[in-house]
């Protein structure tokens, strides 16, 4: 007798869930904000100060939320799950919900409002042309390291079976992608780092410049692209990522997201309260943490202010205390 399908159940909408984890904090298009993190929880603000629950119809944790305009937004996480608003996140619906593949989805990003990346762990790779309509999953034996692509052609060729189990196991967890133009980086576990010229159709792996988990990845106002990790791992380059430098920093903790400013800051969020600031262009770091030690996941900086998403909500900084 087959198992019965697991059925989503829509989130609770909670008095405190501005106080819940967050795991993510966007601008849309200029106007508001959105958050969204664990248990379903996606919250929106006009100010990032006074903030909302929306109705959202399942409870898996969301990991990463994105808005293609300021109607058209994404938010992926557990259970493969991918949902969509057409109304500025007033409400949303589900596009896909794959608990049986017990996998997170990492990060979502879409180009326009009809196509768009979803991607996450064990190499889980998701695109739509439609707007989310219908996912296609993809596979790039070319993110893949050498010896990986050498044995999957192998086996491609002898015995398709055993390729198709390789396939599932063979690519790292796929953390964070960001688009830079026409340049799309995708960074991930055991210092995977790789990137497209035509939005994911093809991929060139770059060399490991470092055997941690990359977790964050941004272009800096002047140019340069700095790129975070496991332990306070921090690395710069000055030549769109063909050699990168070891930037050290006061913290060991481990880094979930780098945020750069249009005044020339960098900002680095991390674990057990930690955020650094950099005034030259990622060349150093000063610490700025926060006493409470909770994990900080991702920020915005809105006005004056720095609003970050916390393991214990929302919560606001004035910028020149980082300063």
């Amino acid at each position: 007798m087959a198992a019965a399908q697991v059925q989503p159940q829509a989130a609770y909408l909670l008095p405190k869930a501005v106080h819940s984890v967050l795991t993510d904090i966007v601008p849309v298009a200029g106007k508001f904000y959105v958050s969204a993190g664990e248990r379903g929880h996606i919250l929106l603000s006009q100010d990032g100060t006074n903030w909302q629950q929306m109705p959202v119809p399942l409870q898996s944790n969301l990991n990463s939320v994105y808005f293609a305009d300021e109607l058209h937004g994404w938010a992926v996480g557990h259970d493969a799950s991918i949902l969509h608003s057409a109304d500025g996140g007033q409400s949303w619906v589900i596009q896909q919900f794959l608990p049986e593949l017990d996998k997170p989805l990492f990060d979502v990003f879409f180009k326009d409002a009809k196509e768009g990346i979803a991607v996450g762990a064990y190499g889980m790779f998701y695109r739509s042309k439609d707007g989310g309509q219908s996912w296609q999953s993809e596979f790039h034996p070319e993110l893949a390291s050498e010896d990986d692509q050498a044995l999957l052609a192998e086996l491609k060729e002898t015995d398709p079976e055993s390729y198709a189990i390789e396939a599932e196991s063979v690519l790292p967890h796929f953390n964070r992608l960001y688009a830079d133009g026409s340049t799309l980086y995708l960074v991930g576990e055991a210092g995977f780092f790789a990137k497209s010229l035509d939005f994911g159709a093809t991929w060139q792996r770059q060399p490991e410049f470092y055997n941690g988990s990359l977790f964050g990845i941004t272009r800096t106002a002047q140019l340069s692209l700095i790129t975070v990790g496991l332990r306070g791992h921090v690395f710069r380059s000055t030549d769109q990522g063909q050699s990168w430098q070891q930037i050290q920093v006061p913290s060991p903790a481990t880094l979930n997201s780098v945020l750069s400013t249009s005044d020339g800051k960098v900002y680095l969020l991390g674990n057990a309260g930690t955020l650094m600031v950099s005034v030259d262009d990622g060349q150093s770091f000063s610490a700025m943490n926060e006493a409470d030690g909770k994990a900080i996941l991702n920020a915005v900086k809105i006005g004056a202010n720095l609003v970050l998403a916390t393991e214990v909500g929302i919560k606001t900084i004035p910028t020149k205390e980082t300063e």
